[in-house]
């Protein structure tokens, strides 16, 4: 591969070399070799890109051995994100019951919960954003605030990204893309306009509001049933002691009469009581799996695209 003689030409090196990789890696490696490129050439402003690159290379490195060393950091940064899995069991029961110990589950049901949160959150910001903006389009202070309005968008972007990270384990970028160098003023602020992750990341902070009302309702409902069935025998020891009057069934078919009693009974007690159990080791899968889907998602929609650098 050739040497590159400007900057553009360097991270167009280094984006190839990182073919493959995960985008936000992706994103992150860029933004960082040419914040250090422009920075080198702002404190030389005498030398020329060739020249400045010439130096650089030396001791931050060619494309192709930043691209290796990014990736042997990415290794690190997914050891750390993912932290191993419970040992692996072969039984169905084992499986099943196993999905306590994996954080994953834990971190997606929490997630899912402060989704709601979030969700309201993002949505208020960006209805507003949008409203205002499009009011103060008319007046001389509506282009500045359109660009603030975008850049907290981009902004709330790298928070979410974080949440997801942290609590789904999914790969997110810890730096925005690079703000273009090579454009004049309007220029920049047309290819904030333009570019697709401005508005697909107003998109997603759309679509957190329903999904996480989705969620909290979904997770709420599904503990307070579990919840209900598993407290079942101690809700019947309670009522022994306190003598309770259970009611009777009078009026009713002689064999449901006898069903609900079997159900009120200590038998029924124990019956709900395994259902509860079950119920919530259930749900530990399913926000597992919604986690999974919900990260994807995230990413799809927040993280930038490799090949439109």
């Amino acid at each position: 591969m050739t040497k590159p003689r400007t900057i553009n030409e360097y991270l167009e090196q280094l984006r190839v070399a990182l073919r493959g990789a995960d985008p936000a890696l992706v994103q992150d490696a860029l933004y960082d070799a040419e914040e250090h490129l422009r920075a080198e050439l702002y404190e030389r402003p005498g030398r020329d890109e060739a020249a400045m690159l010439e130096h650089v290379v030396e001791s931050y490195g060619a494309p192709e051995e930043v691209a290796e060393i990014y990736r042997d950091q990415e290794i690190k940064i997914q050891r750390a994100i993912r932290p191993p899995p419970p040992p692996k069991r072969r039984s169905v029961a084992g499986r099943f019951f196993g999905v306590i110990a994996d954080p994953r589950a834990w971190g997606a049901l929490f997630y899912l919960l402060f989704g709601l949160v979030t969700g309201i959150a993002y949505f208020t910001w960006v209805v507003a954003g949008l409203s205002m903006s499009a009011g103060f389009s008319v007046l001389i202070i509506g282009l500045p605030f359109i660009v603030l309005f975008f850049g907290s968008v981009r902004g709330l972007a790298l928070l979410e990204g974080r949440l997801v990270e942290t609590m789904l384990g999914v790969r997110m970028p810890r730096r925005p893309p690079y703000p273009p160098k090579d454009m004049t003023l309007f220029q920049r602020i047309g290819a904030m306009f333009t570019d697709p992750r401005s508005w697909s990341s107003m998109l997603y902070a759309l679509l957190l509001l329903p999904l996480g009302i989705f969620y909290f309702t979904l997770i709420v409902t599904w503990l307070a049933v579990s919840l209900a069935f598993a407290t079942a025998p101690v809700l019947k020891l309670i009522a022994v002691h306190e003598q309770w009057d259970m009611g009777t069934c009078s009026g009713l078919a002689e064999s449901t009469c006898r069903g609900i009693d079997w159900l009120s009974g200590w038998g029924g007690a124990g019956v709900l009581c395994v259902l509860g159990v079950l119920l919530f080791f259930t749900l530990l899968h399913v926000v597992r799996g919604l986690g999974h889907l919900h990260g994807a998602l995230a990413k799809g929609l927040l993280v930038r695209g490799v090949e439109r650098g």
